[in-house]
């Protein structure tokens, strides 16, 4: 069971995202609230929550304050933001303590859901890690200079004109590896939130949206193939974890792997 703390000072966004985690997650997640900074710290600790989605502007302490103090408490979580504000200022504390994401609000339920399945993903491994070794393994990349950030952000123009196909043949030549934003940024020497900002506005989605819709259109091609069972499917899309791929395979398509090919191959 996977526990997930949601941060928001507006009681109906509260419910609202609440709804919609447990509707695409029902029995796979509990779920637990905060209307403030100092409530969010304060349920994330008591709770041994996994995941953070937290809002920025709070009353007693901000989204980002509390952020900080719950990284420095669990260096291995994952930490969400879902605001309405798109400020620089902003992107630079949320790479400071490691986002896995930056949304904005309005968003997209798929980007939003696709995150926390990462999210998830993320507290399995360091689960598995644990259990293996006993330590704990921060699960994000290290902290960018601000300075750097603010570098990035005059090179958008001419970014934008090469992010589209340098990011489609890393991922096309890269998408069975465990890759995550981080890596990608890391590589074309982009911090994590500002690149998260950069190839939504390129790509019109999210990093891990992509991903993932890249990956599920491989696996539909292997799966027309009888002779390739569902696990080795699940390695050669990208997956590990078969049950992950299943779940995430179901979720996109609205059919399990092998209800899928049955589909296709009765044809």
């Amino acid at each position: 069971m996977y526990r997930i703390l949601v941060a928001d000072d507006e009681p109906i966004e509260r419910q609202v995202i609440n709804k919609k985690i447990l509707g695409f997650f029902p029995d796979q997640v509990s779920v637990f609230m905060a209307e403030n900074g100092i409530e969010a710290v304060s349920a994330f600790e008591d709770n041994d929550c996994q995941i953070a989605i937290l809002d920025i502007e709070m009353p007693g302490m901000n989204g980002l304050d509390a952020a900080a103090q719950i990284r420095k408490a669990h260096p291995e979580c994952s930490i969400i933001f879902l605001t309405a504000f798109d400020e620089f200022n902003y992107a630079k504390r949320a790479i400071e303590v490691r986002a896995l994401d930056y949304l904005l609000k309005p968003g997209s339920d798929e980007d939003l859901i696709n995150v926390i399945e990462e999210a998830m993903r993320l507290a399995d491994r360091e689960e598995d890690f644990e259990q293996e070794t006993g330590a704990v393994e921060g699960t994000l990349a290290g902290d960018i200079s601000f300075a750097e950030a603010e570098d990035q952000a005059g090179d958008e123009e001419i970014a934008s004109n090469i992010i589209v196909g340098e990011v489609t043949r890393y991922i096309e030549n890269n998408y069975k590896e465990d890759i995550a934003l981080q890596d990608v940024a890391g590589l074309f020497g982009y911090s994590d939130v500002y690149f998260c900002k950069l190839f939504k506005q390129n790509f019109g989605k999210n990093f891990i949206t992509y991903l993932n819709e890249f990956r599920i259109e491989r696996a539909k091609e292997l799966l027309s193939d009888p002779q390739i069972n569902i696990k080795d499917v699940s390695i050669e899309a990208g997956y590990r974890d078969a049950n992950y791929f299943t779940r995430v395979f179901k979720r996109m398509v609205g059919k399990t792997p092998s209800e899928y090919r049955n589909g296709v191959l009765g044809q």
